[in-house]
């Protein structure tokens, strides 16, 4: 399974959509329910999927999930 696939579980949890596809350039405002709440949920629950931690910085500076992608693969290949 590729960390796009995985992260798309996640978000399907997170959020409660099984039918919820994940692409590059979606962000916040792209769901309806994905408010600060969700983002730390979300962020957790990754960190806990993929065995890493995210400073403050990195989450504020990814603006959409493709960046966050690239993000999680660095970290995951270190």
């Amino acid at each position: 399974m590729s960390v796009k696939q995985r992260l798309e579980e996640i978000f399907r949890d997170v959020f409660e959509d099984d039918e919820l596809e994940i692409y590059d350039e979606m962000s916040a405002k792209d769901i309806d329910d994905w408010d600060s709440l969700t983002h730390i949920q979300l962020i957790l629950e990754i960190e806990k999927a993929f065995s890493v931690k995210f400073t403050i910085e990195e989450i504020t500076k990814t603006r959409n999930v493709g960046e966050f992608i690239e993000l999680l693969t660095s970290k995951i290949n270190k």
